[in-house]
């Protein structure tokens, strides 16, 4: 008897990655402890490539009463779709332990409807005449194109040059690919992921970004890639058929450009996502395996490279996403320490959302949230399209900033910036009060604070919990400055130093007037402030 694990892992004789099925001589009986669950003088033996060798029975051989019909499904480029049964065993029922490829691949159509059990179901076999193998394939497969993965591909700086290159590797090995399509998902408030198109006629890779509604469009759930990002196999399709296995939309597509077989792999990064690479042919004769083979054994060093600049991206999305641009890009340029950080002349807007308080007392939670997020949409986009940045949200307040360089035209430059872009939040603010039928609780609205000065920009916080943002009296005498919106009923009001640096265009000396000299809590001295005539 011997081992199910030893039943062999080489392919005889050809090189390259291979699927070899090849009837097996006398009997073959496959145990489950000591009991025969199966047992044929017709059963094959399928080979491939640096994987384990399996037998595969007649199902009139086993025992209809140990088999119970799973809707479990896995996919495999080389072997088609497999249907799973249940097993019952002597030590219990082993989910999915068995498996069939009832309408295989041309490769694999020599096991077509025949079962394989799981090591776990099958312990062992008796054969009469127990296979032998030379090792004459070891299943090291060497090639142009795996020299340029390991060698060469390390230097593409983005992910859309490495499908690029990549695509062009495969034509030089041989692959006669017509299109390919990669596909990363992504951590992005809006995209749901990016979906790189390289196509042989142009030669150039185009860029789709679908939302995260894409993920109940019929046509994604209704396609290769939701089986792929499921993590259940690589999907093949020869497209030169009668009668496709499959009948998703974009094989219409595919046909209607002349391709002739497809496939869709997966990508698995270290978390365990799986992501996928499609390709499509159009040789009268499709794919080879060794072509199938030859990616599918590239795939694992792909999914790193595409893996490590990914991580990369989604780095900055997250740090754009949560700290903003500039800060971003610094903290990812490794200004991290606590403490670290410069001092630097900025303008600071500091905003306010009216009514808060009651808002949480008295609406739905969901309402208010929506209410809390149209309020920081509002303010976000002016200060983003006039070249600002907001640094954080605290609870219902903005804390943004306009840098400014030495140069006194830059300082009434950016506080015109920021002028422009206090005037647009109150806008859209007063628009979406105006238009609202909620009641007078949920009408939005705001105070805006301007000043200019100088802030410390860098990381505080604990030894390995840090914030990134401005401090300083600058950003202190902002926020006591919002504070008199409500006392004086208006929405924007700014610093002398910032009425001062806006009046140096004299295009703003005109749209501004003082409201007087005022005591700010917490901060010495009277102090000017301006709003608008």
């Amino acid at each position: 008897m011997e081992d199910s694990n030893q039943i062999g892992r080489q392919l005889t004789n050809l090189q390259g990655y291979q699927i070899e099925i090849l009837p097996q001589p006398g009997n073959v009986t496959a145990f489950s402890g000591n009991d025969v669950i199966a047992t044929s003088n017709a059963v094959k033996i399928m080979h491939e490539t640096r994987l384990q060798s399996y037998y595969y029975f007649p199902q009139d051989a086993i025992d209809p009463d140990i088999l119970t019909r799973s809707d479990f499904r896995t996919f495999c480029p080389f072997k088609g779709t497999a249907s799973y049964w249940h097993v019952k065993t002597p030590s219990g029922r082993v989910e999915n332990g068995a498996w069939s490829y009832e309408t295989p691949l041309r490769e694999s159509i020599e096991i077509g409807g025949m079962l394989s059990f799981s090591a776990n179901v099958a312990d062992r076999y008796d054969a009469e005449n127990p296979p032998v193998f030379d090792g004459r394939n070891d299943g090291n497969i060497s090639s142009p194109l795996t020299d340029w993965i390991l060698r060469e591909a390390i230097y593409c700086t983005s992910r859309r040059e490495l499908v690029r290159l990549l695509a062009e590797k495969f034509i030089q090995a041989g692959i006669e690919i017509s299109r390919l399509n990669i596909t990363i998902w992504s951590l992005h408030p809006e995209i749901a992921g990016i979906n790189y198109r390289w196509h042989r006629n142009t030669g150039e890779v185009t860029i789709n970004e679908p939302g995260h509604e894409i993920f109940s469009n019929p046509d994604f759930i209704n396609s290769p890639l939701n089986l792929v990002t499921k993590g259940l196999g690589g999907v093949r399709q020869p497209l030169d058929v009668d009668e496709a296995e499959f009948e998703f939309p974009i094989m219409e597509d595919l046909k209607a450009e002349g391709a002739t077989d497809y496939v869709a792999m997966p990508l698995r990064f270290s978390d365990g996502q799986f992501h996928s690479m499609t390709m499509a042919c159009d040789h009268p004769n499709g794919f080879t395996t060794e072509n199938l083979g030859l990616v599918f054994e590239c795939s694992g060093v792909i999914s790193r490279f595409f893996e490590v600049l990914t991580l990369r991206k989604n780095a900055t999305t997250l740090m754009d996403t949560y700290l903003g641009k500039r800060t971003g890009e610094k903290v990812l340029n490794g200004d991290i320490r606590r403490g670290q950080g410069e001092d630097i002349q900025a303008v600071v807007l500091f905003s306010d959302m009216r009514n808060s308080t009651a808002m949480t007392e008295t609406l739905p939670r969901g309402e208010y949230l929506d209410l809390l997020n149209t309020y920081f949409e509002a303010v976000l986009g002016p200060v983003q399209e006039n070249g600002g940045e907001v640094l954080k949200f605290i609870g219902d307040a903005v804390l943004a900033i306009f840098p400014v360089s030495e140069e006194l035209s830059d300082h009434s430059k950016q506080a015109g910036s920021a002028l422009k872009a206090a005037k647009s939040a109150v806008r859209e603010i007063l628009n979406t009060s105006n238009n609202s039928d909620a009641n007078s609780l949920a009408k939005i609205d705001l105070g805006i604070s301007l000043h200019i000065g100088e802030v410390t920009y860098g990381n505080v916080g604990g030894q390995n919990r840090l914030d990134f943002t401005v401090i300083g009296p600058a950003v202190n005498l902002a926020s006591r400055i919002e504070g008199l919106c409500k006392l004086s009923g208006k929405r924007i009001l700014m610093s002398s130093q910032f009425a001062e640096a806006l009046c140096a265009s004299q295009s703003n000396k005109a749209a501004i007037r003082s409201i007087g000299k005022h005591r700010l809590n917490g901060i010495k001295g009277e102090h000017e402030v301006f709003a608008l005539k």
